[in-house]
């Protein structure tokens, strides 16, 4: 009994499924009705290109296995959205995984077909739904648990060429004995040529995988690291700060007592008059950003001198008294990162008048509430609950939220992002000791 190689439609619907497990995945580049045209479409083009290229001459058969492949990272371009680092990163691990899918199958089948001496339509299509809800759905469940505890990573070049060599090697091993049967790795048997077949493509899901596994943890440990040095450089930021705001404090307390000095001579009415405004402004530098926390006031010190500069209005009711449970650091990155993004959100909006920062501190029913507002210009899209960036280079953007939401979770509490009508809103919530 002779069953020849796998069904090309079966191999065609392997890759769009491998696709799809990718789309489900993650966000979406498409929505709605164009969303579901394009994953048609793409079923349609696959079943038709591998149905029509299943007798070409051996010359032909990589060039169409390339194309193949084209097409499945198109798919995965068109439909999620992801750089092109990270649409042939997963195309390469979805065509391994369709090309174990397809080879299980059929080498089940063909063991029972020729164990039975034949098998009906329902039967193929039973071991078909049964193999591939199997290896789809067991893949679907590992991506999915993976992806709720770490968030997407950006694949580098370097990263993916390493992804692309270890895919090629697979393919090639795996399908040696269909180009050349006299070589010591090759199969001369039909079991034996769907075995090598199979375990190796099995193999090869393993290893791609194991690379995956061993990428996010690395991508993990670049974040912690990038993640401390936004810390860092925040506590850095309020060092300096301080010092800034220590000699001013320090020549306006001298600027003072020159003015006694002056107001004792005798001078003009108009010169009175000059030193009582000085005195007006030196108060009123004096009583600006005096919040209870000295943390707090420091931070806000160099942010509202920066605001004046840039035409920003930054604006503040805080209890800083409430903050005291905080650790300085800790301080240092919640408000300097939430004040430095708000400021980077508003100096791009062309009229100063709506370049509008307003921070609050409060206590209310056991809880720490903080809140930074600002306005804002275009429409936010969301990501794992943090704005999606709409630069070029996503691996080092947002950390200055994450690390808000890493200091919140060390304090028990949470973070809730939202934009709605012009206005972007941080809240951090804290749970106040009893």
């Amino acid at each position: 009994m002779t069953l020849g190689n796998i069904p090309r439609l079966y191999t065609a619907l392997a890759d769009w499924i491998a696709c799809m497990l990718c789309v489900s995945l993650f966000p979406h580049r498409l929505k709605g009705w164009q969303l579901r045209a394009v994953q048609a479409f793409f079923l349609a083009v696959m079943c038709v290109f591998l149905a029509a290229t299943g007798n070409v001459p051996v010359a032909w058969f990589v060039p169409c296995i390339l194309l193949s492949a084209a097409l499945m990272f198109v798919f995965i371009y068109l439909c999620c959205d992801f750089s092109t680092a990270n649409a042939g990163y997963y195309c390469v691990r979805a065509f391994i995984l369709a090309e174990l899918a397809a080879s299980l199958e059929w080498q089940l089948y063909y063991y029972a077909a020729y164990s039975a001496g034949g098998t009906s339509l329902p039967i193929r299509i039973l071991f078909l739904a049964g193999t591939y809800a199997l290896i789809f759905g067991l893949m679907y469940a590992l991506e999915r648990r993976r992806r709720e505890s770490v968030r997407e990573m950006e694949i580098t070049w370097r990263e993916l060429l390493s992804a692309l060599a270890i895919g090629a090697a697979i393919y090639a091993i795996s399908n040696l004995s269909y180009f050349y049967a006299d070589t010591p790795f090759s199969g001369r048997l039909t079991m034996e040529i769907f075995n090598i077949r199979t375990l190796v493509d099995l193999g090869g899901v393993a290893i791609l995988y194991a690379y995956h596994i061993q990428l996010s943890e690395l991508h993990v440990r670049r974040e912690k690291d990038a993640l401390t040095n936004v810390l860092r450089t925040q506590y850095s930021q309020y060092q300096l700060s301080q010092d800034s705001v220590d000699l001013i404090n320090r020549k306006y307390h001298d600027l003072k007592h020159q003015l006694s000095v002056l107001r004792a001579e005798s001078d003009p009415q108009k010169k009175n008059d000059y030193l009582d405004r000085m005195e007006q402004e030196i108060r009123a530098y004096e009583a600006q950003n005096k919040t209870g926390n000295h943390v707090l006031d420091t931070v806000l010190a160099g942010k509202s001198l920066y605001c004046q500069q840039h035409g920003v209005s930054l604006t503040c009711v805080a209890d800083g008294t409430a903050l005291d449970f905080m650790d300085e650091m800790d301080l240092c990155t919640l408000f300097g990162n939430a004040l430095d993004n708000a400021i980077e959100s508003v100096e791009k909006l062309p009229d100063p008048e709506r370049r509008l920062i307003h921070l609050s501190v409060s206590r209310q029913r056991g809880f720490l509430h903080i809140r930074v507002e600002n306005t804002y210009e275009g429409e936010l899209q969301f990501d794992g609950g943090l704005p999606a960036t709409t630069k070029a280079d996503k691996r080092y953007h947002g950390y200055g939220l994450k690390s808000i939401r890493e200091t919140a979770k060390k304090y028990g509490g949470s973070v809730t992002i939202s934009a709605k009508g012009g206005w972007f809103e941080l809240r951090v919530l804290l749970p106040l000791s009893a």
